[in-house]
């Protein structure tokens, strides 16, 4: 009779389950885990990811479509395995159903590659029961009878090198839709890559290596960016987080050696898969390959945590069967998993929105500029502006080459009108960085209204120079050429910003406005005409246009999208004014009577309404006395 193998579910018969009370449980407890987020904002670099994502945009939410993917490519390995247990030929169809599907999930997210490799694993190490030892040493012996050690058994080579094709021609694909060409980063994205010593990069690079691990077996420093000096470099062996590596290294070596050597098969097989799951799907974050834009991040231990798993389980079975007293592991067990989960649900809670997911590093990396600019930010979006500039200004002092914080608390002081110090900060910032066009920009504005208008025009240009499609930059140019009367040149700054961006309301607003003031009635028409065309919705523009119409006693036109301005914006004092107007002149005086009083209930010091009220009060008690007499 053949010798069953171990069975965890009997090792570990405490816990055992019927199958569906089993999967409820599991569902139960992740639902508890993350359904206080479910709901919740996209946040950091989720615009980028999700949002601005062209192939993900076209559904929605990607993460939670590529964790479908990579599902769906894995239970594709499944059911080839149900139906070669079965008897059945391994489809070669769910194969290509797996490559397919991981190609999908590598359009969407960068670890979509690592999927083909788990899958890998599982066709070597539970399909075909792959013994890795016994094939190193035919190797290295040189026997050609590999087919004895499962190598080809039931077509795996041809499988295994299918997915490794598939693999490859993904990321050739996706090195093209990257522009063929590594993306580029800075030294405070990931510090030791920059090392000039060998010794500095590896020995930081097995550090990272050892917080991921501990982020496996304590997930409690959580946050959500690395960068900026949250993890000072190693520079010397007298750094005591040497340990660290040590401690890694030495659990590592460890476990591969019994995965390899172990007499028991069963043992080898789920100690090489659990480290194969452990390992291969952190390797492209590992910076072996290439440069990363990270020290340290939560994403890609999702999947290794699969491998710790198996690991963990593999230990606790161990253990059950050797202890006395297995209620008191027990109970160890479940503390450990209720922490967990109370740990996964907090940590759930704080990605629900920018404010909690920035405040929360803020005591796991105090050290790290970018955690501070970042609260900072979310501050000034929410008009705090005070509490803002302290942020930005620890930012600069933890980083003072953070051009970015610079940027953005020169922004801030611009608008406090604290000129001199907006200049200072955005002078440093292009000094700094030559090429950040933003700040370019930004100290145009400020050089704009300190009246240096020659060297606010060079710093618009050297903005367009260093970002050719920057509609906003175009704008701003405009704007100084307008208030330097050159008309010309300011039409066509605003023209260059429609161009590059259809929807630049302000860009469309400023042109009929300058062309109304200049007398060019037609051509502002005309202007305010193909403007709607492109954004039918925009009240402004619909109020600049009402205006020129109106100039161009086209009444009822002109009245038709005063009314429609309104209708979008009811509490436009001008709004109101304006129709008023148009209602004085052609003669409807109870109408802007009735106009008159609203603009000046929403705005008393609406410039030119009070007067123009009180003339139409005026006339309307002239037109009284003569009905009188």
């Amino acid at each position: 009779m053949a010798q069953t193998e171990p069975n965890l579910d009997h090792d570990i018969s405490w816990f055992l389950l019927p199958s569906c009370w089993a999967k409820t449980v599991v569902a139960l407890i992740s639902f508890l885990c993350f359904a206080n987020s479910y709901d919740g904002d996209f946040v950091f670099d989720d615009s980028e990811a999700i949002i601005n994502n062209k192939v993900a945009g076209i559904v929605g939410r990607a993460d939670l479509l590529c964790a479908l993917f990579f599902l769906l490519s894995f239970l594709g390995y499944c059911k080839a395995f149900r139906e070669n247990k079965e008897g059945h030929n391994f489809s070669v169809f769910w194969v290509l159903v797996s490559v397919l599907l991981g190609a999908i999930a590598m359009l969407c997210k960068e670890q979509g590659i690592t999927v083909l490799g788990l899958n890998a694993v599982f066709d070597a190490l539970v399909i075909n029961k792959l013994n890795i030892l016994e094939i190193i040493q035919k190797l290295l012996r040189k026997d050609k009878l590999l087919e004895s050690a499962g190598l080809l058994r039931k077509g795996l080579l041809f499988r295994i090198t299918l997915l490794m094709s598939g693999g490859a021609s993904i990321l050739y694909i996706r090195w093209r839709i990257m522009g063929t060409g590594p993306p580029a980063f800075t030294e405070v994205d990931n510090p030791a890559s920059f090392a000039d010593s060998l010794f500095v990069r590896a020995i930081n690079y097995n550090y990272y290596y050892s917080l991921n691990a501990w982020l496996l077996l304590c997930p409690w420093w959580l946050c959500f960016d690395w960068s900026m000096g949250c993890i000072p470099l190693i520079k010397s062996v007298s750094d005591w987080r040497i340990i660290a590596l040590a401690a890694l290294w030495f659990c590592l070596i460890g476990l591969i050696c019994q995965a390899l050597c172990s007499e028991d098969s069963y043992k080898r097989r789920i100690l090489t898969l659990g480290l194969g799951f452990l390992i291969i799907p952190f390797l492209p974050a590992s910076n072996l390959f290439f440069r990363v834009g990270f020290v340290v991040a939560e994403r890609v231990i999702y999947l290794p945590s699969i491998g710790y798993i198996i690991l963990f389980t593999y230990g606790f079975s161990l253990l059950s069967k050797q202890a006395k007293k297995k209620k008191i592991l027990a109970v160890a067990v479940l503390g450990i998993l209720l922490m967990n989960i109370m740990r996964c649900a907090l940590r759930s809670s704080q990605w629900r929105s920018e404010e909690q997911l920035f405040r929360s590093a803020l005591s796991v990396c105090p050290l790290n500029a970018k955690v501070h600019y970042n609260v900072g930010k979310n501050l000034a979006d929410k008009g705090n502006q005070s509490a803002a500039i302290k942020y930005y200004r620890e930012a600069v002092r933890l980083n003072p080459k953070y051009v970015h914080a610079m940027n953005n608390l020169g922004n801030i002081l611009k608008e406090r009108n604290e000129l001199q110090e907006a200049e200072e900060l955005l002078s440093l910032a292009v000094q700094i960085q030559p090429d950040f066009a933003a700040a370019w920009m930004n100290l145009g504005i400020v050089q704009n209204s300190l009246r240096r208008f020659e060297e606010a025009e060079q710093s618009y240009w050297t903005a367009i120079k260093h970002r050719k499609k920057y509609p906003d930059c175009y704008y701003n140019l405009g704007r100084l050429y307008a208030d330097l009367n050159r008309h010309i040149d300011a039409l066509n700054a605003w023209r260059n910003a429609t161009v590059l961006k259809p929807e630049h309301s302000l860009a469309w607003n400023n042109m009929i406005i300058l062309l109304d003031n200049t007398g060019n009635l037609a051509q502002a028409e005309a202007v305010g005409r193909e403007a709607l065309e492109l954004i039918p919705n925009d009240h402004s523009l619909m109020f600049s246009l009402a205006n020129v119409l109106g100039k161009s006693q086209k009444y009822k036109e002109s009245e038709a999208l005063f009314l429609k301005a309104i209708k979008a914006n009811p509490n436009a004092a001008s709004y109101h004014g304006n129709l008023a107007v148009l209602y004085h002149r052609w003669g409807n005086l109870d109408l802007a009577k009735k106009h008159y009083e609203v603009s000046l209930k929403l705005d008393p010091m609406a410039p030119g309404t009070k007067e123009n009220y009180n003339l139409l009060r005026r006339k309307l008690e002239q037109l009284q006395k003569k009905g009188g007499a």
